[in-house]
């Protein structure tokens, strides 16, 4: 099944994407793809670029990016803060403010790389391993077109012959040595985004492996109720359709979106392994929310 819509996709060129923007752009219109948005993770150095892709191959192009928040609940995890996503779409990537996070953003990226680095040398210390050195880091850097994150450092390590698989290098170091990201909150990102001419969404909201609402609780009533009580007034939407929402959470998300007057968008979230770009269904009523029309 395709779609003829996709508003989530990472490139190599600004973020941790296995597909540089040309094949993006490729992808997308072998595969009968109207339009597309390119949502790098704090980043928004690659929209010009895919722009000018976009009018090229024929595709409508929304811009787009995706910025990590910390977001806290006083009803779980003993209001204990844990990473959310917000997707922010139809902004002005020449805006200032944002041109300025983001880069601030990428900055602390490459210091936390180098801290969770000097973590897992203490590990392998203890454990009698080689340690990684200024040439680890300049290596993986080296094959980073975007921006330097865990999953870079995972794949490092398993081409170093350190672990055997990324899920075991997250299992056996990067949970225990992991760094903080940058806190920016909700407020923070949404006022950003809004500030730039943009709409703020909630991303994959009931990802049960990533960087969702999961984390504080599995329970749709929940996570629902957690939006109502503190996320309402800096969202303008949910992101509905994802490639790791089932049924039953399209179906509560949407309800909601609707009985609350939001906007709702969808996409697949594609990392370019494997390839899922247009993978994911998504009603051609999401272009017509921004004013375009397929």
């Amino acid at each position: 099944m395709s779609s003829l819509i996709d508003l989530h996709i990472h490139s190599k060129d600004c973020s941790d994407g296995k597909l540089a923007l040309p094949a993006i752009f490729q992808h997308a219109w072998e595969r009968g793809l109207k339009l597309i948005s390119v949502t790098d993770h704090d980043a928004v150095g690659c929209q010009e670029a895919a722009r000018g892709l976009a009018q090229e191959t024929g595709l409508l192009y929304l811009t787009g990016m995706e910025l990590n928040i910390s977001f806290s609940h006083p009803s779980y995890r003993g209001g204990k803060a844990v990473s959310l996503d917000l997707l922010g779409y139809q902004y002005d990537p020449e805006d200032k403010r944002i041109r300025e996070k983001t880069k601030a953003l990428r900055r602390f990226r490459k210091e936390r790389a180098q801290k969770i680095m000097e973590n897992l040398n203490r590990e392998f210390q203890e454990q009698g391993m080689p340690l990684l050195t200024n040439q680890d880091m300049k290596e993986m850097e080296e094959g980073v077109d975007g921006a330097l994150g865990r999953p870079h450092i995972a794949s490092y390590l398993v081409r170093k012959g350190i672990v055997g698989s990324i899920q075991e290098a997250f299992d056996r170091y990067l949970v225990k040595c992991n760094v903080p990201k940058m806190p920016v909150s909700l407020e923070e990102a949404s006022g950003l985004i809004r500030g730039a001419g943009g709409k703020v969404f909630l991303a994959h909201p009931n990802d049960p492996r990533g960087t969702s609402l999961v984390k504080l609780t599995t329970d749709l009533e929940e996570q629902l109720a957690i939006i109502e009580d503190s996320m309402l007034p800096f969202l303008d939407g949910l992101e509905v359709w994802h490639s790791r929402h089932d049924q039953n959470t399209v179906a509560a998300y949407l309800a909601f979106a609707r009985r609350h007057g939001l906007m709702v968008t969808g996409g697949s979230d594609c990392h370019g392994d494997p390839v899922i770009i247009g993978m994911v269904e998504v009603p051609k009523e999401v272009g017509e929310q921004f004013g375009i029309s397929l």
